[in-house]
This record gives structure tokens, sequence and C-alpha cells, in this order.
């Protein structure tokens, strides 16, 4: 597809969220409001499938526009932008799982918006940052594996749901599989109340000797450390737009609040102009980057640098939009509160701004090591 492509679907997604999840923003955020149907309408208009081959369903746009399309849905709704980036990065791991049958049986659905999906990585990457113990763990059977343990926060699933999830196969290694929500087996709790990502609809996973069929698995043990390292840069680059529209919807706050304010707002310590210039270059290294995480020659190093790079972003721009917006920014009611506590998300969700660093530190070490 052309330029023209790319900026015609990024209108009527643009016109979508004025129109369809502006109005919900704070019921999302303070009623804990799921917006599923605004969901399957922006999965309609080819909202999650951006970066996915038209064979499978998608717009064949790149990575990039997968990117701004969550950025366009986050300027309005943070945790909006966080389910259309569990969507698309469910696509994006279905895309390039070498099991053609679990590809075929999902992605088209997946990528349409048809069949909504939640990742539960989490805990696995975590776990493989040495950070955390796996918490799923699979006895093989025949073809098939037998799943059981817990997943405490795992989002954008139900009942009629998909959910992407990895488990331990004992010193065979590790499968990623996917799962229907009422499978047999399986339960889904609620989760304690968060201060923010509400409408997300998060819950607890729990196995109970759950039968998985060798036709769900995306990636099987001898498969499962190259499927990762193919996986990992796009999921974790994928995120930034999330970063990137809070902070869009952070600078016109900044903005609104100077039309009144600015006499004073400027002797605070971050203005417009500097968090726009910031974002701009965070903006560019990310285009950058992401056809690089398309064709699988991306460094690692370099996602983790952007990814902390934009929790950073995120975190100033929310805070200065709040400081900007003064009293005003400190009811329930105001987008810069709600846009703060969604810029903690950010920098909190996994990876968390603290296990991003030390992953840079891990392989900064290595590399020092390899050098000597």
């Amino acid at each position: 597809m052309s330029q023209t492509d790319t900026t015609a679907l990024l209108a009527s997604i643009a016109s979508l969220v004025k129109t369809e999840l502006a109005p919900l923003a704070s019921a999302i955020d303070q009623e804990g409001v799921y917006p599923a149907d605004f969901l399957h309408k922006l999965g309609a208009l080819g909202g999650f499938s951006a970066a996915i081959p038209k064979e499978y369903g998608g717009a064949e746009l790149g990575l990039n526009t997968q990117i701004d399309i969550t950025t366009a849905v986050g300027r309005e709704c943070g945790s909006t932008a966080f389910l259309t980036w569990c969507q698309s990065t469910c696509a994006w791991y279905l895309l390039h799982s070498p099991n053609e049958t679990v590809k075929q049986r999902y992605l088209p659905l997946v990528a349409q918006g048809k069949l909504l999906a939640g990742t539960g990585m989490s805990n696995t990457v975590k776990h493989l940052a040495g950070i955390e113990k796996i918490h799923l763990t699979a006895t093989r059977e025949g073809n098939d594996y037998v799943v059981s343990g817990s997943l405490p926060w795992v989002s954008n699933i139900g009942k009629d749901h998909l959910a992407i999830v990895a488990a331990s196969v004992g010193e065979e290694g590790y499968i990623m599989f996917a799962i229907r929500g009422d499978s047999e087996g399986l339960a889904l709790n609620p989760c304690p109340e968060f201060s923010g990502l509400e409408g997300t609809q998060t819950l607890n996973m729990r196995f109970r000797n759950v039968r998985i069929s060798t036709d769900d698995v995306l990636a099987k043990p001898d498969q499962f450390k190259s499927f990762i390292s193919r996986i990992k840069p796009g999921f974790v680059l994928g995120q930034l737009g999330i970063g990137f529209g809070i902070i869009e919807g952070s600078l016109k706050t900044i903005r609104e609040s100077n039309i009144t304010t600015a006499h004073v707002n400027i002797y605070l310590d971050e203005q417009e102009t500097d968090l726009a210039t910031r974002l701009e270059s965070l903006r560019k290294e990310v285009s950058n980057l992401a056809p690089q995480a398309e064709n699988g020659t991306a460094r690692i190093l370099d996602i983790l640098r952007a990814r902390a790079n934009g929790s950073e972003a995120t975190l100033a721009a929310a805070q200065s939009a709040l400081l900007h917006a003064g009293a005003k920014g400190y009811l329930m009611r105001h987008p810069a509160q709600r846009r703060l506590r969604e810029a903690v998300f950010v920098a909190i969700v996994t990876p968390a701004l603290k296990h991003l660093r030390k992953e840079i530190h891990d392989l900064e070490q290595h590399a020092n090591v390899e050098a000597a």
C-alpha cells in the first residue's frame, strides 16, 4: 500500500477515536468500563493489522504505522492504547509462529479484531531476564501439553477472548501457546482494584491441568529461543506508541493551560518545546528501528534503550502537564491526572523501567567482557 493508504487509514482511525473513544475516556478510567465495541470497530478499520500481510487479513503498512495507530488511540486514552498494543502484539506473535496451523486458525481473526486477545507474556519475559520464576508448568502427553499454574495479571482477556502465554516444560525448555478463555480447567478471576488501567479487563488466569493441543502451540521447546528473539523487538518497540500518545495528550494540556497561566508556567523546568523536541527525537529513532524489528535485524540493545527513553519521556511529559494545569490537574476528572497514572503504567508494565535498565546493564557488561 502507498503513503496515501497510510494517511487514509490514520485519518479514519483518528475520526473513530474522536467520536467513539474520547467520550468514554473518563468512564474507562474511573468506572473500569471495558471498550469492547470500540476495539471491534477499531479492528474492522485495520487498527490492529498494520504490520500484518494481506494474506492474513492485514493492511501490510508496517510496524511504524501500527505504532502511529496506538499513538492516535493514546492521545485520548492510555488504557485503550495499551489494549491496542495487546491486540496488535498478539497478531505479531501469531505472524511469526513457525506453526502454520495456529497462524491460520487465529491470525486473521485477531488482526481484524473479530477475536479479542491478550498477551500474558509478562512473567515469561521477566523470568528470561532473571527477575522471577516462571509461573506456568507443562508436561507433555503425546503431542499435546497439560498446563498448570497461575498468572496474576493478564489484560484484554475474557471467556470469549484468546490469550497467548508461555509455560516451562521441564528440561525440554518452554512452549508458547494460544488458549481460549472458556477452555476446560482454566479459571479467570478478578484482580484487586488498580489505581489506573481498570478498563483493560485485566484478570488472573488459573490453569488446572489444562490440555493444550499441538495445533495451538506457537513455539515448541526447540523453537522457543529463536522465536522469542524474533518477536521481542516488535513486542517492546510497539509499547512506545502508548507513551507517544500520552505525551501528545500531555502537550495538549500544556498548551491549553498556557492560554491563561503562561506567565507563571514559564518557571517550570519542562516546557512544551523541550518535551516536543524530545518526542520528535524518539519518534525518529523508533521510525528507524521499526523496519529492523520487522525484518529481524534489530539490535535488542537499541530497542531496549529506546523503550527506556520512552518511559522517561512519558513520565516527564505527564508530570509537566499536571504542573502546568495546577490545582485543576489534581481533579479526578482532569485529563492530566489520568495521564499521570497512565504514564506511570508505561514505566512499570513489562518490561518495566527497572527491568529495562537491568537488561541494558547485562547486555553492556556482556559486550565489555567479549571486547576485553
